[in-house]
C-alpha cells in the first residue's frame, strides 16, 4: 500500500463521508485558483496545512513525502516565468515582472496542491469509488477504476520483490547489469500483470459476474455540522482576502 493510502486509512477523518471532506478539500483548491494569489492563496495554503497537521492528524513526514512531488512541478513551472527567450536583451534574459508572476504561480499551485492532498490524505479510494455510482458515474467505469486501483498494489508489490531478487543476485553491480535487470523487470512485470488479469477474469466468471462488482462500503452519513463549518471556513477565507487585499497590495 502506498504511504498516502495508508495515511488515508488511519487518519482521524477516516469514517467521515467523502462529501464532507470534498467540500473542505476541493473547496480550498477552488479558492486557491480563484482568489488573488496574495493574500488569498497564501491564506488557503496556511489553512490547508493547519487542517492537515491538526484536525486531520496527518503525520508531517508523510505529508512532506507526498507534497514534495507536486511542489517540484510547481517550482519548475514558476521558474519558466522568470526568463524570456529573444528580445533586445539577448537570447535569454530576465523577464519584466517575472519574479512577481513566478511567485504568484507558486502560491496558487502549491496551495491548490495542498487542498487536493487534504482530500487524498483523508479519503481512501475504496470509500470513494463505490459511491461514484450513486453520483451518476456509469457502473462499468467505476468497476474498471476499482479493479485497476486494487491491481496496481499487487503489481507494485511484484516489482518490489523482483527488484529485491535482482539485487540479491548482484543484478545492480554495473551499468550493463542495471540495463539487463531493468529489461528483465519490465518483461516479468508485464507477464505477471496479464496472468493476474486472466486469473481475475476466470474467478469473476466462476462467481457469476453479471457486469457489476458488489463491494461492502463502510456506513457513513453526511455531517451537516461539518459541512456547514467547512463552508463557513471557506467564506471566512474569502472575506479575509477581500479585507486584506487592499492594505497588502
Amino acid at each position: 500500500m502506498l504511504p498516502i493510502d495508508a495515511a488515508a486509512h488511519s487518519c482521524r477523518w477516516r469514517r467521515r463521508h467523502p462529501v464532507d471532506k470534498a467540500v473542505l478539500g476541493l473547496g480550498l483548491t477552488l479558492l486557491a485558483i480563484s482568489l488573488p494569489p496574495w493574500p488569498g492563496a497564501a491564506l488557503v495554503l496556511l489553512t490547508a496545512l493547519t487542517v492537515l497537521l491538526g484536525p486531520a492528524g496527518v503525520p508531517p513526514r508523510r505529508l512532506w513525502r507526498a507534497y514534495r512531488v507536486p511542489l517540484g512541478f510547481c517550482a519548475t513551472g514558476a521558474v519558466t516565468l522568470l526568463v524570456q527567450v529573444g528580445g533586445p536583451d539577448g537570447l535569454v534574459s530576465l523577464a519584466d515582472g517575472g519574479p512577481l508572476r513566478a511567485g504568484e504561480l507558486m502560491l496558487r499551485t502549491s496551495a491548490a496542491s495542498l487542498g487536493v492532498l487534504l482530500f487524498a490524505f483523508t479519503t481512501p479510494m475504496s470509500d470513494l469509488l463505490p459511491r461514484l455510482v450513486r453520483a451518476g458515474v456509469p457502473a462499468p467505469v467505476v468497476d474498471v477504476a476499482l479493479v485497476t486501483y486494487r491491481m496496481s498494489f499487487l503489481l507494485l508489490d511484484s516489482v518490489r520483490r523482483i527488484r529485491q531478487a535482482q539485487a540479491a543476485r548482484l543484478g545492480h553491480t554495473g551499468r550493463a547489469a542495471e540495463w539487463r535487470s531493468l529489461a528483465g523487470l519490465g518483461a516479468t512485470a508485464f507477464v505477471r500483470a496479464f496472468d493476474r488479469a486472466a486469473r481475475l477474469q476466470t474467478g469473476l466468471a466462476g462467481r457469476g459476474y453479471d457486469g457489476t462488482l458488489r463491494v461492502l462500503v463502510p456506513e457513513a452519513r453526511i455531517s451537516v455540522r461539518f459541512t456547514v463549518l467547512s463552508a463557513g471556513l471557506l467564506l471566512a477565507l474569502v472575506a479575509l482576502t477581500l479585507v486584506l487585499e487592499g492594505p497588502l497590495s
